[in-house]
This record gives C-alpha cells, sequence and structure tokens, in this order.
C-alpha cells in the first residue's frame, strides 16, 4: 500500500510550519487533512491515493489550458535540455514581452519578476519613487501579496492610517498604507480630499479574488482614475490573478478604465514562476539600470518559465473563442450551483469572470469584504468537504476564487453540479 495522506501530511508538518509551504494549503480553514497531489492531467488531479478530483484550483490560476498541456510541457522540455538558468538576457524575455503587450496595447515596457508579491512590491516602488510620495491607497479584502507595506488592515474607529496585519511589519511603515472600502466611491473621494497630496498611488484588483470573486463596479473604477487624475497619484491594476484570465486583456475585457501600471503574473507563466510590471515608457524608464529607482532579481525572466508562459500565451492568442467557451462553462457551473442551492432552500450568491467564478453562502449581493464577512462559513465548510468527497477540489477557503480551464468540459461542470445537489 502506498503512502496516505495522512502520513505525508503528518511527515511534512514535521518540516515545515502548519506542514505546508503557503497557509491556504493546509486545510485549516475547511478542516481536515489536504490532499498530496501526485499528478496532473487536464482537468483532473489525482492524489497520492489515487484518487480523482476535477480541478476548480487549477494551481490557484496559473493553468488555464488545464494540466500537462502538451505544447507548454514540450516548450519546456526543450528549453531545459539549453540549460535552466543564465543570469543573462534570451530571447525568449522578449518573445513573451511582445505576445503580453500585443494583448495589453496600452502598456509601453515591462520588467519581468519571479512572483506576483515581488511584481507588486516593485509597482509600489515605482510609484512612490516617480511621485516622490510616501502613502499607498489599498482597499479591505484585496490581497496584493505578502509585502509589507500590503499586510496592514484598517484602523480603529474613523482611523484611515493602516495598522499592521501581521508581527513582523513595523508600524512606522504600515502608516503609510490608508485602508479605504471596496467599491465605495464616496469614501476614497473622502480619503483623497483629506489626504490626496501624500498619495503616491492606489493599488486595487479590479476583479477581486481574495475576499471571494467581487468585482470592481464601473463607476467605482471611473472615481478612481478621475481621483487619481486630479491629485496627481498612480493608479495600479493588480492583474497578477485576472490578467489573461478573465479575459484575454483581463479586467480591461470588462472596463473601458486603464491604469498606469498594471501588474501579470499566474496566467503569463503557465505553471511557472512569472510575474510583471507593464507601464507607460514614462514610468518604467525610472527603473533602474537606466533610471534610480532600484529592482533586481537572480531568476527574472528564467528562460524555462520564458518557453512556459509563450506556449501559454500562444495558445491563448491562437485560440478562436476560448474565452467565450470559458465564460459559457463558468456561467453553466455557478448558474447549476445557484439552482441547486434554491431547491434546498439555501441562500446563495454567485458571480463570474470569464474563467473565474466565486459563491458565497449569503442573503445579499457581495460587493465589499464586510459583505464577505457576513456569510455563511459553517456551511461552506460542510459543503467543501462534501464535494471533495465527491471528487470535486475546490479552493478550501470561503474567501478564494475558483477557476476553470479549457479541459474543465462540459461533462465535468454537470458532474460538479450534480455533486452539489447533494452537498449541501
Amino acid at each position: 500500500m502506498g503512502l496516505s495522506n495522512q502520513a505525508a501530511f503528518e511527515t511534512a508538518n514535521r518540516f515545515f510550519p502548519g506542514g505546508v509551504n503557503s497557509p491556504v494549503r493546509a486545510f485549516k480553514s475547511v478542516g481536515g487533512v489536504p490532499p498530496f497531489i501526485d499528478r496532473g492531467e487536464g482537468g483532473y488531479i489525482y492524489d497520492i491515493e489515487n484518487n480523482r478530483y476535477i480541478d476548480f484550483v487549477q494551481s490557484w490560476g496559473p493553468l488555464i489550458l488545464g494540466h500537462a498541456y502538451p505544447a507548454v510541457i514540450e516548450a519546456v522540455v526543450r528549453t531545459a535540455r539549453k540549460g535552466l538558468s543564465f543570469g543573462a538576457p534570451t530571447t525568449l524575455e522578449n518573445e513573451l514581452a511582445e505576445l503580453i503587450l500585443s494583448v495589453y496595447d496600452f502598456l509601453e515596457k515591462l520588467r519581468f519578476v519571479s512572483t506576483g508579491t515581488e511584481a507588486v512590491m516593485t509597482a509600489l516602488r515605482l510609484a512612490r519613487g516617480v511621485t516622490g510620495r510616501s502613502d499607498i491607497v489599498k482597499f479591505r479584502g484585496c490581497y496584493h501579496g505578502h509585502s509589507d507595506s500590503l499586510l496592514a488592515e484598517a484602523g480603529s474607529g474613523a482611523a484611515t492610517f493602516g495598522a499592521p496585519s501581521s508581527p513582523g511589519v513595523p508600524l512606522d511603515l504600515a502608516k503609510h498604507t490608508l485602508i479605504a472600502e471596496y467599491n465605495d466611491a464616496a469614501g476614497a473621494e473622502k480619503l483623497f480630499a483629506e489626504r490626496g497630496g501624500e498619495i503616491a498611488c492606489v493599488a486595487i484588483e479590479p476583479i477581486a479574488g481574495n475576499m471571494g470573486l467581487v468585482p470592481a463596479e464601473e463607476s467605482f473604477l471611473r472615481g478612481l482614475r478621475a481621483l487619481c487624475d486630479r491629485y496627481g497619484a498612480i493608479l495600479i491594476f493588480d492583474e497578477v490573478m485576472s490578467g489573461f484570465r478573465a479575459a484575454k486583456n483581463g479586467a480591461c475585457g470588462f472596463t473601458r478604465v486603464r491604469p498606469d501600471i498594471v501588474t501579470l503574473g499566474k496566467v503569463i507563466g503557465g505553471g511557472l514562476p512569472v510575474a510583471a510590471i507593464g507601464g507607460k515608457q514614462a514610468v518604467m524608464d525610472h527603473l533602474s539600470p537606466i533610471g534610480k529607482i532600484y529592482q533586481a532579481g537572480t531568476l527574472s525572466g528564467n528562460p524555462v518559465a520564458m518557453a512556459a508562459g509563450i506556449a501559454t500565451l500562444r495558445t491563448i492568442i491562437d485560440t478562436p473563442n476560448l474565452y467565450e467557451t470559458l465564460g459559457a462553462r463558468a456561467a453553466k457551473l455557478v448558474r447549476g450551483f445557484k439552482e441547486a442551492a434554491n431547491d434546498r432552500g439555501v441562500a446563495l450568491e454567485t458571480a463570474f469572470r470569464g474563467s473565474m467564478f466565486g459563491f458565497f453562502f449569503n442573503e445579499k449581493p457581495v460587493r465589499n469584504f464586510d459583505d464577505a464577512l457576513a456569510s455563511d462559513s459553517a456551511r461552506f465548510v460542510k459543503f467543501h468537504s462534501a464535494m471533495l468527497k465527491k471528487g470535486v477540489y475546490l479552493a478550501p477557503s470561503q474567501f478564494e476564487t475558483g477557476f476553470i480551464s479549457i479541459a474543465v468540459n462540459d461533462e465535468m461542470i454537470d458532474e460538479t453540479i450534480a455533486a452539489a445537489r447533494s452537498a449541501y
């Protein structure tokens, strides 16, 4: 008999805090032992006990083509045979940049890094350096990685200054993070009226994916664009999750608002660690080596990761109606979830943007983090456990987004909806 998930988790707890190398993998919020994955095939993953699951996590977003997509694997293997890393430029960096800029055509230059956290951290430094200001605005419930400036939460009472949300984050740093409410245009305007001359940038997930899926309203985004223009601040769209996911051009497929800086990740690496910062040349050229704002990375533009990204984006760009197909499947899934919940007398709110979807056990629409927190988390835990037993792998948190790959077909969607009917 092979190794069990329970035994693997017990061993992992000897080596890693909580038995994992990223907190949400521990299943702490849903209980039980996380499956230890052995392999992925298309829309499925298999654990070390050989249990098969329909995968709606997809490595937290990157695998829009599914697991082990042949063109991506072939590109990775072919490139790896030449060497894993050189610490020097390769033409693969140019190829991936050209593909990205052909879609995000309002951007002019990029800088590749390895993680989304690193991308947003660099975007903040760039905005502060360009404007000469220190304060940044973020929104409750949006997650932009674990850099110190962004691990801040709202202060008590009417305070707008950030307070550290994790030990190890200095108060003197967190206080430069101003906290506002998502989808609250009036609140953002009030904050700028009070602090506008000190605000370097606004960082926002235009399609929030870390309080569950909560899209920003068009009027809200227009208001932020106008405030940044009026006060000379930089508008940053964090599209690490939504870029090439919600639509080919991410959130820009749903809004006419265009930011000054975009951060990208996940899909552009096709499953390997790649992220990027993009903006107009006048902004990007402030980065070293031609500008004074320092940023560096030993593995930035890693050739194997570049190859995976190129193969993924070429497939996306060359596949007709890919996003229409993904959107139709996401719509079918959340519609099925909603209908099954209604039949059981269970309150459920759903949303989707392209291949991203979310659901809340909530009686009211979810527009911000407070709305999300009002959801029935106990019912989510019960639902998640039941779905896992039925072979459906959902994100192990009420406050994460689900993803559909092109390998998840209509039959698998039907199977998932059928599972949901008996899981509520």
